[in-house]
């Protein structure tokens, strides 16, 4: 196998990886809103268990990157490549960790009946979700157009997110017996636009590393 060869290799490694760690954060997010619809403890207790995996892939991405730039000492676009890697680990990671904590906010809610539907919570999670797995194919594929859109749906994000807060902070004035269990749908509502954030960060990612320069998707 020559340098190329080995480097290409390498390569795909660390792509298949980040494939495989974005998967599971897309999974784990999914269980938790489920677990949280459904007052499912132990389901809860799984996510907090499935984390580590999210952690020992974050790391071995980690690993590959750094190894491929002391042994390659890449250039240009390769080193971006890797640079960028990092980077998407490391934001798929923070992901996997909101999954953990709304996992955490449903244990704390326990069996009190919840308040409100969580409708507007199930679709700020379905296209934060959805941002995940495109903003993954975005990087798979190197398509700028695809991590455009990605940044674009933090828009609705964010809409969604300001109209649930102001519904549960108007429940808190006439639910004051219910406020702890409000309370956690507010961080559970932070957690998931801040999902949405770490996928425009993803987008932004790929603009540097096929454009080579920086763009802010969030403004």
């Amino acid at each position: 196998m020559s340098v190329r060869e080995r480097f290409e290799f390498d390569l795909k490694n660390l792509r298949d990886k980040l494939i495989e760690i974005g998967s599971l954060t897309e999974i784990a997010l999914s269980k938790a809103i489920d677990a949280l619809e459904n007052q499912h403890i132990e389901q809860a207790l799984e996510i907090i268990d499935d984390d580590n995996r999210v952690d020992e892939l974050d790391e071995e991405i980690n690993d590959i990157a750094i190894l491929l730039i002391a042994k390659q000492q890449p250039v240009a676009v390769d080193l971006r490549r890797i640079i960028v890697a990092i980077k998407i680990s490391s934001d798929i990671e923070r992901m996997a960790d909101f999954a953990v904590n709304i996992a955490k906010s449903t244990i704390r809610i326990g069996d009190e009946p919840l308040v409100k539907p969580i409708h507007s919570i199930k679709k700020m999670h379905k296209i934060a979700s959805e941002m995940l797995s495109l903003s993954i194919k975005a990087f798979n594929e190197e398509d700028i157009v695809l991590a455009k859109k990605v940044a674009d749906m933090d828009d609705q994000v964010d809409e969604l997110y300001g109209e649930t807060i102001r519904d549960i902070l108007d429940l808190m004035e006439t639910k004051k017996e219910n406020s702890q269990q409000l309370t956690q749908l507010l961080f559970i509502c932070r957690y998931i636009e801040r999902t949405a954030d770490h996928a425009t960060n993803i987008s932004e990612n790929i603009m540097y590393l096929v454009k080579g320069q920086r763009y802010d998707l969030n403004s």
